[in-house]
């Protein structure tokens, strides 16, 4: 018996998605991490289903599968501007390419007969998906952001959210306190938090195992020399922070779109509060904090959070699993709510119990992540984290 589980915890760590080992997970860059590989032989459930979600796939190398938008002809072209010779103004469009040395954004600007193009490779993808990806590309080694995106809804390539219709622009640096929200870790070549030069071979994408539970190689080398220890010894177990630490580590990243780094990037250590790592959030003052990358603050102001001390992201949220359809949270809702005391239930009947979450946490629109493309402005939506009773009039409906 005990042979046919090590056989099978053998053969799942050898199949399962997890990025192929690179410099970084070689050479380790960081005294006393490991890296995911570390983690499967003995917690092969939870890894299974968390490399299917968000956070996992929320940086990624390029290839057929984790490029999202289509590279068929016809498809892959988007136009931005017409030229328009009589009154100069040059043709703009971008083309999206496989070539044999990998995958490619080329830009065409000029006039018929004429054109000039400029192709960078994508070297990093950023974003599950879910909402869109945009894409980065390495010069040397500094980390840039390429202009066009892919956005879900509508399957369509876009301009990068904040690009303008003009010339193509390469050069919009990729921060560090931009990569530690989407990488496992990247060396950072110095300290200047508005630097983006980086060791590249140390990139791991994909936030990782470590990002929350701290640096694992003694724990792992521990449980690996047959020692009878503690399940938590040498490693970070957030389901023992206080509630005030567990929402600090999910706020590193669902807080922090207008936070500065007072440190260097990639030293937050989990169970530590944020504030000695991250300056003020603004939006924590205020009135009506925007619905992107403010889940923390928009929490905080719930009447459920305040009331309920125990109450913390992972009272629904479950980071080793799959993202669940959002009205499939409402059980949460109900555990501690009647569905009789709901002022709607009269006229809902049973079918409200439900889908709590469209009424209380509902789809808003964003002003922080907007893209100006041709003659269009896309914009996304967002589910608020403010729980509360909003009116009717204001619920957009779900997607």
């Amino acid at each position: 018996m005990r042979l046919a589980v090590l056989f099978s915890a053998l053969l799942f760590a050898a199949l399962l998605p997890f990025p192929e080992p690179t410099a970084a997970t070689a050479t380790q860059p960081r005294a006393g991490y490991t890296g995911d590989a570390a983690c499967t032989s003995c917690h092969s459930e939870q890894a299974l289903s968390y490399v299917h979600t968000m956070h996992h796939l929320t940086s990624q190398m390029p290839d057929a599968k984790s490029i999202l938008g289509s590279l068929a002809a016809g498809k892959n072209v988007l136009k931005i501007a017409e030229p328009a010779p009589i009154i100069d103004d040059p043709g703009i469009s971008y083309r999206m390419e496989k070539r044999s040395d990998g995958y490619y954004v080329n830009a065409l600007t000029g006039f018929t007969g004429k054109m000039q193009s400029h192709a960078e490779r994508i070297d990093v993808v950023i974003g599950s998906g879910h909402r869109g990806q945009t894409y980065l590309y390495w010069k040397g080694d500094a980390l840039y952001e390429l202009p066009v995106s892919y956005w879900t809804d509508g399957h369509q390539w876009i301009n990068s959210p904040g690009y303008r219709n003009g010339p193509p622009y390469f050069d919009r640096p990729a921060s560090p306190r931009c990569m530690e929200c989407h990488a496992g870790f990247i060396q950072p070549l110095s300290a200047d938090p508005a630097n983006n030069h980086y060791d590249k071979s140390t990139l791991q994408v994909g936030i990782g195992c470590e990002t929350c539970h701290g640096p694992g190689a003694r724990h792992a080398a521990i449980h690996q020399s047959g020692a009878a220890k503690p399940v938590d010894e040498a490693i970070l177990n957030p389901a023992h922070f206080s509630r005030d630490r567990q929402v600090d580590l999910c706020a590193l990243c669902h807080n922090g779109a207008q936070q500065t780094l007072t440190g260097k990037a990639f030293a937050y250590v989990p169970g530590q509060p944020l504030d000695e790592y991250l300056g003020a959030n603004p939006a924590e003052e205020d009135v009506q904090p925007d619905v992107h990358a403010n889940q923390v603050a928009l929490l905080k102001k719930s009447r459920c959070y305040l009331s309920s001390p125990d109450m913390s992201c992972s009272t629904c949220h479950n980071v080793h699993a799959e993202e669940k359809p959002a009205a499939s949270y409402s059980s949460r809702c109900l555990g501690c709510h009647k569905v009789e005391s709901c002022g709607m239930s009269k006229t809902m009947g049973p079918k409200i119990a439900g889908n709590c979450i469209d009424c209380h946490m509902p789809i808003q629109r964003t002003s922080a992540i907007v893209s100006q493309t041709a003659d269009r402005v896309i914009r996304t939506t967002m589910r608020t984290h403010w729980i509360k009773v909003y009116p009717q009039d204001d619920l957009l409906p779900s997607p």
